[in-house]
């Protein structure tokens, strides 16, 4: 079971998901896949995740997808930021 943020179990800020469980813009429209399900299905991590989850959503959460897409971009500079580091400091073991 995947490790969920504090707010996941949180009924009341969760208490209409049964109601709506996603927004209309996380789902695609012809397979009907869900950004999230994609993120878990795929095991990304945060920052490849959010993404995915920016670019699979800019072209329906507003009538400019370029906000979506930017984050989408400054989540993808902090993976490379985060793989360097990482990258860095086995190189300097």
């Amino acid at each position: 079971m995947p490790n969920h943020s504090k707010d996941y179990f949180d009924t009341e800020r969760n208490k209409d998901y049964k109601i709506n469980p996603v927004p209309s813009y996380y789902i695609g429209k012809r397979f009907k896949y869900e950004a999230r399900k994609v993120v878990s299905d795929f095991e990304l991590g945060f920052n490849l995740g959010n993404a995915i989850t920016y670019l699979m959503r800019s072209n329906n959460k507003h009538n400019d997808p370029r906000e979506c897409i930017q984050k989408a971009i400054n989540h993808l500079k902090f993976e490379l930021e985060e793989l360097n580091y990482k990258l860095n400091k086995k190189d300097n073991v």
